[in-house]
């Protein structure tokens, strides 16, 4: 293994945070909200307590909603400068920092199959409603604002970001034909029937 004594070109360059965080097991919800925080920063774990994030603006609001969390729950939180000690320590925080981000986009593109799914069954089955299409506007722009996040945090550009980009052109394509097929259903002028007593039945003689 490549150690240090080489100078900055033997390091990879990337400067890390490094959170050492304890926070008493009871109650369990601080707990919770601490790992919730970290997991939503993007945060990548390197054992228990320990999680390391890239040194840049992006992520400095996150790990500072970490330390209050913590410091409200009672618990304690160090935070450190950090780079790799030699140049194949900072390619694998890299690497594992990515390949985070790449299960993130692989959920990601799961979800928007799930939404494709959805989509699809609404127009076998002729569900063409205002209502339904709010909800699915909704989940749309759900999908859209995970997109945002994901790819403020995929710093280093995982592989998958490309194909989730495409992911989420077809679902908004999607939504939009379904809220033409909306409209259109809505705006169908329904057949008029002639009164009871202005039908006539073929062959009958009209007067008296």
């Amino acid at each position: 293994m490549e150690y240090g004594g080489g100078g900055d070109d033997a390091r990879d360059g990337t400067r890390w945070i490094v959170l050492v965080v304890r926070v008493p097991a009871e109650p369990s919800r601080h707990r919770v909200a601490v790992w919730r925080e970290l997991r939503k920063t993007g945060a990548l774990s390197l054992g228990q307590g320990v999680w390391a994030v890239p040194d840049v603006p992006l992520f400095a609001d996150g790990i500072g909603r970490v330390l209050e969390l913590t410091e409200r729950a009672g618990g304690e939180a160090v935070s450190l400068a950090a780079t790799g000690r030699g140049s194949q320590d900072g390619r694998r925080l890299r690497a594992m920092f990515t390949a985070a981000r790449s299960a993130d986009w692989a959920e990601f593109m799961a979800d928007c199959g799930k939404f494709e799914t959805e989509l699809a069954k609404e127009i076998r089955i002729a569900k063409f409603t205002l209502a339904e299409l709010e909800e699915e506007e909704q989940s749309l722009e759900r999908l859209r604002r995970w997109h945002r996040d994901l790819t403020a945090r995929d710093v280093f550009g995982a592989p998958e970001a490309a194909e989730a980009g495409e992911r989420l052109k077809v679902c908004v394509a999607a939504c939009e034909d379904y809220a033409e097929r909306v409209f259109t259903a809505l705006h169908q002028v329904p057949e008029q029937r002639m009164p009871e007593e202005g039908r006539r039945e073929p062959g009958e003689e009209s007067g008296r």
